[in-house]
């Protein structure tokens, strides 16, 4: 077997061999996993790669019961708000006045939407024109317009539409669904927006990020399967899928090299688009129009490690005109995407370790997702460039690390992330009524669901639009970088 990838196959194994597999020292047998003889062994006997499985497994399991409950939540939380609340909803059920909330529409919002109610942008930001904001990638306002873009993706089409063009007065291009040749249906979202219509200055690609009621995006976390680029090095293989450049069913004759591109028919098929391809000609055209503008990649979560592996694709397929354009990449709650070469390759490829860096990792507190795949001798996952960690008080001066504390999420650290969990949903409750700091009445249920799974709810988008708006007013990292 070829050693440039690495293969989980938890559809192999029923679900009491794996649990047993915890149990008994019994490694897998080669069909569970596939990957180089050289680390076999290391893979096969450790408990953070029978656990993912098992976790895998269960989701996959789950996924038509989450996909129910999706429904089923998403549809009262809309019933209850667009008539007034549950008593007044129960009233206008009796008068025969209630109103029906539909799927698709301007007003229905996502789970996402319903944790976070703020949907205006930074009220500090340049006004007219962006131009001479354009010199610093640091401004905290590109930092808002960026979470909040991460946190817009999550809405449909006709939502994303309406909050772009009417309330941030900027101009909406499109929102695109992409396909998953591994999943076998279309999984990876993401929409695009400038800052006006005629002539702009900026351009913004945001990614969709780990959906709530969405198993298979819970598979793609956390799976640790792995390709080995040519360029980048160790990549996650699920990370490439999502954005159509490999497809692990194919994998012996995948490539990295640019002329390896599938022909313009496949990249734009409608039926099948592929996520790097599509946006990237789109990027291009874009640019094309609006010589001046320069354009921000982001997402919040599964969404910022795509925008991490877009990005490094254009370095790889040496897109020099884009490149120039490249104004920062900006990610919330991002997980690792690579290893040690893929990390060498980013530092040097986005400046991070120059005085404008093009790179700004933001993490939030105990947020259990930047801390997998884990870091360690068998997963081999890195992070890149500094962390911008910002704890549960918001306003505090940042650590700007090159890891964020408790890095493989420890569970020696459980009882302390626990009393975090109870201090961020006593603060949720102080803070109410400071006026760059807003919390729903679902936000705060889902703290106190929270507490007995800390990690979790720090990594909701309305903890990054809060440290965003509440702490310094600058992202620009210092050079001294600390590891935990």
């Amino acid at each position: 077997m070829a050693a440039n990838y690495s293969i989980a196959h938890p559809e192999n194994c029923c679900m009491l061999k794996l649990f047993l597999s915890l149990l008994l020292p019994r490694p897998f047998r080669p069909q569970f996993i596939e990957c180089p003889e050289a680390v076999r062994l290391h893979v096969m006997d450790n408990w953070k790669v029978k656990v993912s499985l098992i976790l895998m497994r269960i989701a996959k399991r789950a996924a038509v019961l989450l996909a129910t409950l999706g429904i089923c939540v998403e549809f009262f939380l809309n019933l209850f708000s667009v008539n007034g609340g549950v008593l007044r909803t129960l009233l206008k059920l009796i008068n025969g006045r209630i109103i029906i909330p539909k799927r698709g529409s301007d007003s229905f919002l996502s789970f996402v939407g319903h944790v976070v109610e703020r949907s205006d942008l930074y009220n500090e930001g340049p006004q007219e024109d962006l131009n001479g904001f354009l010199l610093d990638p640091g401004n905290r306002f590109f930092a808002d317009i960026s979470i909040m873009a991460s946190t817009l993706v999550y809405e449909n089409e006709c939502v994303i539409r309406k909050r772009v063009n009417e309330e941030w007065q900027m101009h909406f291009v499109g929102f695109f669904d992409f396909w998953n040749d591994h999943l076998g249906k279309k999984s990876t979202q993401a929409f695009i927006f400038c800052d006006k219509e005629t002539d702009a200055n900026l351009v913004v690609i945001s990614f969709r990020g780990t959906q709530i009621f969405e198993a298979d995006d819970y598979i793609t976390d956390l799976d640790f399967s792995w390709y080995r680029s040519n360029q980048m090095g160790k990549v996650h293989l699920g990370f490439l899928e999502a954005l159509g450049l490999v497809n692990r069913s194919n994998i012996e004759n995948s490539s990295d090299d640019s002329s390896s591109e599938p022909p313009l028919d496949t990249i734009q098929d409608p039926k099948k688009p592929l996520a790097y391809y599509v946006l990237r000609h789109k990027l291009e055209d874009l640019l094309e129009v609006h010589r001046n503008a320069k354009f921000i990649v982001t997402g919040h979560s599964l969404g910022g490690a795509l925008a991490v592996l877009f990005s490094a694709t254009l370095f790889v397929h040496k897109k020099e005109k884009l490149l120039e354009k490249l104004f920062a990449v900006y990610t919330f709650g991002q997980p690792r995407v690579g290893d040690e070469a893929f990390k060498d390759f980013m530092d040097t490829s986005l400046n991070v370790n120059q005085p404008v860096p093009r790179y700004f990792r933001i993490v939030y507190s105990n947020d259990i997702v930047p801390r997998i795949p884990f870091d360690d001798p068998v997963f081999m996952f890195k992070h890149f460039g500094v962390c911008l960690y910002y704890t549960s008080t918001y306003a505090q001066k940042r650590q700007n690390l090159a890891e964020e504390p408790n890095r493989n999420f420890s569970v020696r650290f459980f009882i302390p992330m626990t009393i975090n969990a109870m201090w961020e949903l006593v603060l949720s409750l102080v803070l109410g009524h400071v006026k760059e700091f807003r919390e729903s009445r679902l936000s705060t249920v889902c703290r106190i669901i929270g507490i007995s799974v800390p990690g979790l709810i720090s990594h909701i988008p309305l903890n990054y639009i809060n440290a965003v708006r509440l702490g310094p007013p600058t992202l620009n990292p210092t050079l001294s970088m600390k590891n935990y």
